[in-house]
């Protein structure tokens, strides 16, 4: 990890600030990782999820470095990790370790998460952090309609 990644603060997201501030980094990351994957819904749409049910509904962490405001995010739902994106340019620092490291400390009973079969980077990370693959689909059970892979990770 580097020496920045380790000044970031991981915390419990809680403002419409932080609601936010975590959308622009989904959006971002999703241009970034995803951009064959066509999404489902409006930069609005995920700005007001965001702050409709992900910050006040669902335990949403984000990470924050000093002038840079929020550059990642995670959503837990009881033991699934919904969701993980870090801005851009913090990819590769450390930073998503940490955030595992910290769902797995949440549910150390294990944990589950899908991710697009595009999305090859994201594969190699979470089977560098003991996640399976167990399960592959053709896209129809989710909102964008892209074949997706299901990882579980089970101490």
């Amino acid at each position: 990890m580097t020496a920045r990644a380790r000044s970031v603060v991981v915390r419990r997201a809680e403002s419409p600030g932080d609601a936010s501030d975590a959308a622009e980094v989904w959006l971002r990351s999703f241009a970034a990782a995803l951009p064959t994957v066509v999404r489902a819904h409006s930069d609005d749409a995920v700005r007001d999820h965001f702050r409709q049910v992900l910050v006040p509904l669902r335990e949403t962490w984000v990470a924050e470095a000093g002038g840079e405001g929020v550059v990642g995010v995670m959503v837990l739902e009881g033991e699934e990790l919904a969701q993980l994106y870090l801005a851009p340019e913090w990819r590769g620092r450390g930073l998503g370790d940490r955030f595992v490291a910290l769902a797995k400390e949440h549910s150390p009973g294990g944990l589950s998460l899908w991710t697009f079969q595009v999305n090859a980077p994201a594969h190699r990370f979470y089977e560098r952090h003991g996640f399976t693959a167990v399960e592959w689909t053709d896209g129809s059970g989710n909102e964008e309609r892209e074949p997706d892979v299901r990882y579980v990770w089970r101490p």
